[in-house]
């Protein structure tokens, strides 16, 4: 087993050469037609074995060593960019006006493509099957993860283990990071809507002001982290967005809007959350005179890393770039919706260092001059590969 990097010149510059492409050529969730077909041609040249259209525009290549074994591992990378005007002066900035790679799903592909390369390259040394998912629609509800396994793009009861990583901006490039457990939370958007009664501002006694109902709802939503949940389990309310349909200065409207987001670290608590946001929405409202429609759309769940697979996947970390290298992580109030997965299936969700401080590369994800170090792309593929080398030789 090899457990240094591979350092080919041919493959980092393929792999800066992928990469770039598709960060020229960014789609939106579930409209990756074009990244998809990209992908497909890239499997093709290689005879790898696809199925596709998951999902809309999903992929599942498989590198199956047993046709008489179902058992397999599996890789997730995510397709989709953001709505975001890119301002990067970069050769390689997007030719989309108004879409961009801001969360580096063009890193996660490029990083399984050259994986899957690596692997080929290794492949007597397998001892187990591999699926690769390359998924759409990671930034859009319900999730193309939640979709793919609705369609049955993998067979779970057979899956041993899936792996995928992220980048990580905030962490420099030769670095990568681990946490077993449950690592990121879930998340549920809501979208509240206070009724009262409108009229003019100099005479507040004869409406029922729905923009006074809802700042008190504001704060008793927070009431709901301070005093109900447990101190042990963090979870987080954020009310982001307040608005009300026409007025002026001196107009009482009739009804306003709240919309906000809802994470959480635990499944039980989450659903005693959702009771309790309606509870106290309606009951303050109807203190007032006023009434609150509650909708609660439910997102990604929490995602829980399994010990065994983080453990092995540190252990072939520390063999490629030292230990002083792999980091622990802290929980995360960001969701993913690797989670889907995780909640079927071992999971290891890890990060991909992918700042420079000292190439100015420091800016985070969904910010319109996000970019990365290229040299974690080598990283990534070579720590993908090499954890799928080390993970099967177990079986």
């Amino acid at each position: 087993m090899k457990t240094r990097l591979d350092t080919t010149n041919d493959l980092q510059k393929n792999l800066i050469s992928w990469r770039r492409h598709l960060h020229r050529h960014p789609e939106l969730s579930f409209e990756e037609k074009n990244t998809s077909l990209f992908i497909q041609e890239w499997l093709r040249e290689r005879d790898i074995p696809f199925t596709s259209g998951w999902a809309g525009h999903g992929i599942v290549a498989s590198v199956i060593i047993d046709k008489d074994d179902p058992k397999f591992y599996a890789f997730r990378a995510d397709m989709d960019a953001l709505p975001i005007q890119e301002e990067n002066p970069r050769e390689y900035c997007s030719q989309t006006p108004g879409i961009m790679h801001a969360c580096g799903h063009d890193v996660h592909t490029t990083c399984l493509l050259g994986a899957i390369e690596l692997i080929l390259n290794n492949k007597d040394q397998l001892k187990s099957n591999l699926k690769f998912i390359f998924q759409p629609g990671e930034e859009k509800l319900p999730g193309g993860a939640s979709i793919m396994l609705k369609e049955g793009a993998i067979d779970v009861n057979n899956c041993k283990g899936i792996f995928g990583l992220h980048v990580q901006p905030s962490m420099e490039v030769g670095t990568v990071g681990f946490h077993s457990g449950i690592y990121m939370a879930s998340s549920d958007e809501l979208y509240i809507t206070v009724k009262g009664k409108g009229g003019h501002g100099a005479m507040p006694q004869d409406t029922i002001d729905p923009i006074y109902i809802a700042s008190s709802i504001i704060i008793g939503l927070q009431e709901i982290i301070s005093r109900k949940s447990h101190p042990a389990s963090p979870s987080i309310l954020t009310i982001g967005k307040i608005n009300s349909v026409g007025g002026a200065t001196n107009i009482i409207p009739s009804e306003v809007k709240l919309e906000g987001t809802f994470r959480a670290m635990d499944e039980a608590w989450r659903k005693r959350a959702h009771l309790l946001i309606r509870k106290t929405c309606e009951g303050i409202a109807e203190s007032f005179g006023g009434s609150a429609e509650v909708d609660i759309v439910h997102g990604y769940p929490v995602l829980i890393n399994d010990e065994h697979l983080v453990q092995s996947a540190k252990q072939i970390a520390s063999q490629i770039l030292g230990t002083e290298n792999v980091i622990n992580l802290d929980i995360r109030m960001t969701s993913e919706d690797f989670a889907w997965y995780t909640q079927q299936i071992p999971g290891c969700f890890f990060r991909l260092g992918t700042g420079n401080s000292s190439k100015g590369i420091t800016s985070g994800v969904h910010t319109a001059t996000f970019d990365v170090d290229e040299d974690c792309l080598m990283i990534g593929a070579n720590t993908l590969s090499l954890i799928a080398l080390s993970l099967s030789s177990e079986c």
